[in-house]
């Protein structure tokens, strides 16, 4: 469940208002990083809330953009003390996705489009752990277990009764295709999906292959939207060794755009049901290949 006190959101919610400041000085970010004898980078990261912000750095840009309410300077310093606090996935170590299970802790609605892989919020614990098994071959199995983990945990989110993500998922037929773990996995994975695809809060769409060509081609992407108008709408693009945030209103708008084409193109949330329980018939086929013959 989310907490009272988000750590990543804080440091975008102070972040944002740094900007506004800096702004009604006129001030470019490259002049405040003269000033501070800084590198431009270092106002750019603290402005999008990619980099930890101590109170000390809050005393010393107010300072640049003379800002003489105390109240003001108070409250930012605040934020500053809060966005240092540790979210709860602090305590399993270094997560590379750290920033992104922040905003989605705290977030009201997700939108979700994947093309490899069934979305991370509604994979099994089999599936979590055999997907990680194979996208980490480095991994040691004490790294395996801690990733799943962090996955099963992220799931409180959508099973939250007083507060559930709104949570809307796309998914290529090739994720419900490709086989993970073994085949009595990728059922088991089927029917979770199935079960929770009735949850109100929670539709899933299949994009099946006879689709052709559409706009989700050129990768997975997400869409964060949260309760306070204050927080930006936030595009979520994973990488290999670093993740993208976008969060310009042109930016959010075109994958807004690209999503509503993808939910057109999918089947609707019913024929998406069936189509995801006759895969799961497949998969059950496939195991009963795999049962060595039963000699009388």
């Amino acid at each position: 469940m989310a907490s009272s006190v988000n750590p990543t959101v804080r440091r975008r919610r102070l972040g944002q208002e740094l900007r506004k400041l800096r702004e009604l000085k006129g001030m470019t970010a490259e002049e405040v990083a003269e000033r501070l004898l800084v590198s431009q980078s270092k106002i750019s990261r603290l402005e999008n809330g990619r980099r930890s912000i101590s109170q000390r750095d809050v005393r010393d840009l107010c300072g640049v953009y003379g800002v003489e309410d105390h109240r003001i300077v108070d409250s930012l310093m605040q934020m500053a003390k809060e966005s240092r606090q540790q979210g709860w996935w602090h305590a399993f170590g270094d997560i590379p996705y750290s920033v992104y299970i922040g905003l989605e802790t705290d977030a009201a609605s997700l939108r979700v489009y994947e093309a490899s892989l069934v979305p991370g919020l509604l994979q099994t614990p089999n599936y979590a752990n055999a997907v990680t098994e194979g996208s980490w071959p480095e991994a040691t199995a004490a790294d395996v277990e801690r990733r799943v983990q962090v996955r099963m945990r992220r799931q409180e989110r959508i099973t939250d009764p007083e507060n559930p993500l709104r949570l809307w998922a796309v998914i290529d037929e090739s994720a419900l295709r490709r086989i993970v773990g073994n085949s009595a996995i990728m059922r088991e994975q089927m029917e979770h999906l199935v079960e929770f695809s009735l949850q109100p809060h929670i539709t899933v769409q299949v994009l099946p292959y006879a689709v052709g060509a559409h706009p989700g081609m050129y990768g997975k992407f997400s869409i964060l939207e949260f309760h306070d108008p204050q927080d930006a709408s936030t595009v979520y693009l994973e990488g290999i060794t670093s993740d993208l945030y976008l969060e310009k209103p042109n930016d959010v708008q075109a994958y807004s755009v690209m999503y509503e084409h993808l939910r057109m193109q999918a089947l609707n949330a019913e024929d998406s049901r069936r189509f995801i329980l006759q895969v799961a018939e497949d998969w059950a086929g496939e195991g009963r290949k795999e049962e060595p013959d039963q000699q009388p």
